[in-house]
């Protein structure tokens, strides 16, 4: 299914009305993040990271995952190379100037990655598609997979209109040895103020012969992931949303607690956490996400991976990864 730039798009809805908070309620919240941030939003000392080569990612076994930063992950799946979410600039911003700055470099850069088989895009949010990533992945990568209207961006950006597959919820597409479906989210788009909501969102379902793995993208909690779990579960691997949480805004983003309670509903077996670790998108310190899932999982007996950023994992039977955020 794709699109023109020049289609003309309603606003798109959550299947559950989202609660908006109102001017003052907004207003607080600007003042509060502009002027009252803790100061333990941003990590005080360099984040470990475990940086990456070509001839590493070449010599990767198969089923091999890396954590690139906050939601980019870089998959090798039969052979070939996935990268979701790919933000690799200095800031979440539309400007490079100012705007949230990353907590730590890409463990490689994308001039050194491998030829990319397919990228997977969730939303347009600046924390989520990087016009200058998608300019430099556009001749290096085969397929890009985005929502409904997102692709209409990629086009707009100068990536090929033949490489663009833009789906609706539950639309699936076939790549190579890969099938992969996008599923709902409960979130919002918009990179102005005039775009709110004219593009799609979405999670995603990727199925590689009998690996399958769950990419949430941005999201609230729902019901949407009992449904997601009962049509594609069990999931040998669930790529989670944790971070960027605030009573606040509790219908767009989830508290840990409903990441493990989702990763439950899809019937994961293995909850990697994301959307953490690299920008300060919240009010609660940077590494409350890693601290509270790791407690959760340990109350709940839920198995969680949570590798280094550049560290490999290996997706069919991740292995034992460290508190690497627990710096001295």
């Amino acid at each position: 299914m794709s699109f023109t730039a020049t289609d003309t798009r309603p606003a798109y809805r959550n299947e559950a009305p989202r609660k908006q908070p109102g001017f003052l309620k907004a207003l607080k919240i600007f003042w509060d993040f502009t002027f009252n941030k803790p100061a333990d939003t941003v990590p005080d000392q360099a984040l470990p990271v475990q940086v990456l080569t070509l001839a590493q990612l070449l010599a990767a076994p198969e089923n091999t995952l890396y954590r690139l930063g906050h939601s980019t992950l870089l998959m090798k799946l039969n052979g070939e190379f996935w990268l979701t979410d790919p933000v690799f600039s200095k800031r979440a911003s539309p400007v490079q100037w100012a705007g949230p700055a990353r907590f730590h470099a890409p463990p490689i850069g994308i001039a050194e990655l491998p030829p990319i088989k397919g990228v997977i895009l969730s939303h347009n949010h600046y924390d989520h598609l990087d016009y200058a990533a998608i300019r430099q992945l556009a001749d290096k990568t085969e397929l890009f997979l985005a929502p409904l209207g997102v692709g209409d961006t990629l086009v707009s950006w100068g990536v090929p209109v033949d490489k663009v597959r833009q789906l609706g919820w539950w639309e699936s597409v076939s790549a190579g040895s890969l099938k992969l479906t996008a599923t709902p989210a409960q979130h919002f788009s918009g990179r102005t103020l005039w775009d709110g909501n004219k593009t799609l969102w979405a999670s995603w379902v990727i199925e590689s012969g009998g690996l399958r793995v769950f990419f949430s993208g941005d999201t609230g909690y729902f019901k949407g992931f009992k449904e997601i779990g009962d049509k594609f579960g069990p999931f040998d691997l669930t790529l989670m949303e944790t971070g960027a949480y605030d009573p606040k805004w509790p219908d767009i983003h989830m508290q840990p607690r409903e990441t493990m309670q989702a990763h439950i509903d899809l019937r994961g077996k293995v909850l990697l956490p994301i959307h953490n670790g690299t920008f300060d998108l919240a009010m609660h310190s940077w590494d409350d996400p890693f601290e509270q899932i790791t407690a959760l999982a340990a109350a709940r007996g839920q198995t969680l991976a949570t590798p280094m950023i550049g560290e490999a994992l290996n997706i069919a039977q991740p292995q034992a990864t460290g508190a690497w955020w627990r710096m001295p």
